[in-house]
């Protein structure tokens, strides 16, 4: 069967507060960044696992407050100056990948320090706590470990289905009905693994040019969780 090349074109996810799935798992995340008036001295960090929808909530919150946004693999001590604003807010994302950097580690501390100056709103994203960071400089450290913090937790089946819907309406892909209620319960609590999937999806609908069939959707879900061998457990 001849198979239709694809592209791996990168997707533009929607990231206002309407496209965000509320669950139990991160409710109390949603609300701890919609009250940045009772955070102490207006910082916080937000933690969770990779793809758990930190950049996402972290962007409804820059929308809102009118935060910059950047990853802490840019941050450098000359450009610290310009990021915190007087009266202002701002976003630095992966905050754990300063670690070991020198000049990573100055920088957020040293706009640690101006953002307080500054009354400058200040929210980071990591995936774990301050502890297992790996920080060098000691100043840092004691300040992130004593940062406050809310938390997106492990997903439950409510998350994983919607986040499932969600990744599946930015690819604009059809599934059949029942799919997602059938994939669910047989999927590790892995928001990676379900984006890895619904990309596998995509990928062979456009290469076979047909909707993605459950059976289709159990093989690469075996693959992705590493039981190939065992494909017919998941059918």
């Amino acid at each position: 069967m001849l198979r239709q090349l694809t592209l791996d074109l990168a997707l533009e996810p929607a990231l206002g507060r309407e496209d965000y799935l509320v669950t139990p798992a991160n409710a109390i995340a949603l609300s701890t960044l919609s009250d940045a008036e009772a955070w102490p001295q207006g910082r916080m960090l937000l933690i969770g696992p990779d793809g758990s929808g930190k950049t996402h909530l972290a962007s409804i919150w820059a929308s809102e407050t009118g935060a910059a946004m950047m990853s802490a693999r840019g941050l450098r001590v000359d450009a610290v100056d310009n990021l915190a604003t007087e009266g202002g807010a701002l976003v630095i994302e992966d905050a754990h990948r300063a670690a070991g950097n020198a000049g990573g580690e100055q920088a957020l501390f040293h706009l640690w320090n101006l953002c307080s100056e500054r009354n400058c709103w200040l929210l980071l994203t990591a995936r774990s706590a301050p502890r297992h960071w790996g920080l060098d400089l000691p100043d840092l450290a004691s300040r992130m470990e004593a940062m406050p913090v809310t938390r997106i937790n492990a997903p439950d089946e409510g998350l994983l289905a919607a986040v499932l819907v969600k990744l599946l309406a930015d690819r604009q892909l059809s599934v059949p009905a029942g799919l997602i209620e059938w994939l669910v319960p047989r999927m590790d609590r892995d928001l990676g693994l379900a984006r890895r999937l619904v990309a596998a999806l995509d990928d062979e609908s456009m290469s076979q040019k047909r909707v993605p069939t459950r059976q289709l959707a159990g093989d690469l879900l075996a693959q992705l969780m590493g039981c190939a061998e065992d494909a017919k457990s998941v059918r």
